[in-house]
């Protein structure tokens, strides 16, 4: 593959975490140029990287001997906690965590979505051994991913996030500063609450006109012209057929799955216990998707449509 960006070559990243995100999320590295080195518990995964120029590797210690860069995206804070500070092990006492194997000055970008405590642990740790971390949660979903276009929401140092901005370019369209250690956490699951009230109330809305005899495109359209306009009518709609190729006119299949929509309001709602912060209808989605995911978990999170009609999953 031909290289367009030369002067990349000279950083070395770390790439820990190659799931359904961080997989198109490494490829676009490599595709600026930069020298990847993977690791994933799946071997078939790191692999699908090597054609494109990363070096596998066989642990994640062994993934940042000479990191310049790590970047990891895992699935949630005790994976986050575990790598970075460590964890007990089955044989031994202690497993070490990635902090005391990484040069002082290494640059650390957490791009799980986790709690704002658990980044603000992690940045802790990481100042004491001279290391810049900065929690980078997305959003913008496998296709963002993919297309190089996700929104990075940052919380760190000021000098970490101008380090980082160049190489959160190659991998997203927006980036965003949004405060201290940890307030990327907080600004994402702000937005992903947001999302999941105007999902289920989207769904909701849509549903009392079907059933009153509406059509759910032509209601769609006129609350896309009305006050009730927002980014789910427009570019998600939860019905089946009214918009192409969205989940929902596909079986409710890809996307982002109803699972971590669950994760993600419970981490808002934690986020507002520990801060005494009243979130009433945060609450009311959590409920829904409690229910919602014991039938759907791998349903993308749209399908909260089957909560009101449960014919649109038959």
């Amino acid at each position: 593959m031909p290289n367009n960006h030369p002067n990349n070559q000279s950083t070395h990243i770390a790439f820990i975490g190659l799931g359904n995100m961080g997989a198109p999320m490494a490829k676009n590295l490599l595709k600026h140029g930069y020298s990847v080195r993977v690791y994933d518990l799946s071997t078939d995964v790191q692999q699908s990287l090597v054609a494109m120029g990363a070096t596998t590797s066989t642990s994640p210690q062994q993934a940042v001997e000479n990191a310049d860069v790590v970047i990891t995206m895992l699935p949630a804070g005790k994976h986050v906690k575990s790598v970075y500070l460590g964890a007990p092990d089955a044989e031994r006492l202690m497993t070490e965590g990635l902090l005391s194997h990484l040069a002082a000055g290494t640059l650390v970008i957490d791009s799980s979505t986790i709690a704002a405590a658990d980044a603000r642990l992690v940045a802790q740790a990481a100042t004491t051994a001279n290391i810049d971390f900065i929690d980078a949660p997305v959003s913008g979903g496998t296709a963002g991913a993919a297309a190089g276009s996700l929104t990075f929401i940052v919380g760190g140092a000021d000098s970490a996030f101008a380090r980082a901005k160049p190489i959160l370019q190659a991998m997203g369209k927006n980036i965003f500063h949004a405060g201290e250690s940890g307030a990327g956490q907080v600004a994402k699951i702000c937005n992903n609450m947001l999302l999941g009230v105007l999902m289920s109330g989207t769904a909701e809305a849509i549903n009392l006109g079907v059933k009153n005899g509406l059509d759910a495109g032509v209601l769609s359209d006129i609350m896309l012209q009305s006050s009730g306009r927002n980014w789910t009518l427009e570019v998600y709609n939860p019905y089946p057929n009214v918009l192409p190729d969205v989940p929902a006119s596909k079986g409710y299949e890809g996307g982002f799955m109803s699972q971590h929509m669950h994760k993600d309001l419970h981490l808002a709602l934690q986020t507002a216990q520990d801060t005494a912060v009243d979130v009433p209808m945060g609450a009311q989605a959590t409920q829904l998707y409690d229910e919602h995911i014991k039938a759907h978990y791998e349903k993308d999170f749209s399908s909260i449509m089957a909560h009101f009609d449960a014919s649109v999953l038959k």
